[in-house]
């Protein structure tokens, strides 16, 4: 980030403001923690910060530190608009383009005339933030997020509970650190958090070990369902709104499971179709290791994007149609 951008935000940042802060639709444990990380460090430097995400984040996240704040754009439009329209300044962290936010709270984001500020690691930002700190080298925006109060010469803040927000980010976002973007910067930062005291054995567990019967019943039938394209180093499964409902699916129990066709011995690239009939799409998620650029094919033929090895897409096709599309690419596919 440049010098003089991060002077400009420091002279913004130096009185009192009221800052509403946002995550991307459907937040994850990197938009979540960024989020909630910023708002404890605004708190602290005396600002009046909200979070409003555009709608509910997973359960399994509910324990972060000020996730009880967090107002939800889609229960309750007036009183976030409201918030919106008042706020002097605005964060968006972890995405790079409005509409990421769903179109109609994207609408709402149009019309405001307070600076923006983003804060992400995404593949080519749109370009209607005031300052824009952009870098697609991150793992994660948590890390992002670090990098930036130390820019502003605040890493003194960091405490304990912001810490935590950094880490889970960053935790969920590199996969338990296994992922290509880990580099040894992250690890010092991770091991700075755990001298701050942040709970490095318990928030995995939270994270991690703290799924209801339905959903293991969910991940049981989404591996029933996969399928495998040895000849090109490929695997997908499908669940549709049926299956969903059959195991009282909530929101965020679907997390990490298009990771497990990547655990089979010589597949490199892996997806999941996800029914969603109340928005009549199909929800796709991608993963790949190694070089192939799941980011491009989401791009190219899912209107969708992301990083190399982790990205997401839709299909207003049926399930069938959708992954008979999918099929016939993948035949195409040198891995």
């Amino acid at each position: 980030m440049k010098i003089q951008d991060i002077q400009a935000i420091e002279l913004l940042l130096s009185t009192p403001k009221k800052i509403a802060i946002i995550p991307h639709r459907g937040p994850d444990g990197d938009a979540m923690g960024s989020t909630l990380g910023l708002y404890h460090f605004l708190l602290k430097n005396n600002h009046h910060p909200v979070v409003v995400s555009p709608n509910e984040f997973p359960d399994f996240l509910a324990w972060m530190p000020g996730s009880e704040t967090v107002k939800i754009y889609e229960k309750d439009k007036d009183s976030c608009t409201k918030i919106l329209e008042e706020a002097e300044l605005i964060f968006t962290l972890d995405f790079n383009a409005l509409h990421r936010t769903g179109e109609i709270m994207e609408k709402a984001l149009e019309k405001l005339t307070a600076p923006f500020i983003m804060i992400d690691h995404h593949q080519k930002p749109d370009d209607y933030a005031a300052f824009t700190y952009s870098d697609t080298s991150f793992g994660s925006t948590c890390e992002m997020l670090y990098n930036f109060i130390c820019l502003l010469g605040k890493k003194a803040d960091i405490d304990k509970t912001i810490g935590t927000c950094i880490y889970t980010g960053i935790l969920t976002d590199s996969g338990s650190f296994r992922f290509p973007k880990t580099t040894g910067i992250t690890h010092r930062i991770i091991a700075e958090l755990i001298d701050l005291g942040v709970e490095n054995t318990e928030i995995p567990t939270l994270l991690f070990d703290n799924s209801s019967y339905g959903r293991l019943q969910l991940l049981g039938r989404a591996l029933q369902n996969m399928r495998v394209i040895p000849e090109h180093k490929t695997a997908y499964t499908t669940l549709t709104q049926d299956e969903l409902n059959s195991f009282d699916y909530v929101k965020g129990d679907t997390e990490g499971i298009v990771n497990y066709g990547l655990s089979i011995k010589g597949i490199d690239f892996t997806a999941i179709f996800i029914e969603n009939k109340e928005e009549k799409i199909i929800k796709i998620s991608f993963r790949s290791q190694g070089d192939f650029d799941v980011n491009q094919f989401a791009r190219d033929h899912f209107h969708g994007g992301g990083h190399r090895n982790a990205a997401g897409g839709k299909s207003e096709l049926t399930m069938a149609e959708t992954v008979k599309k999918f099929e016939d690419l993948v035949q195409k596919l040198t891995l």
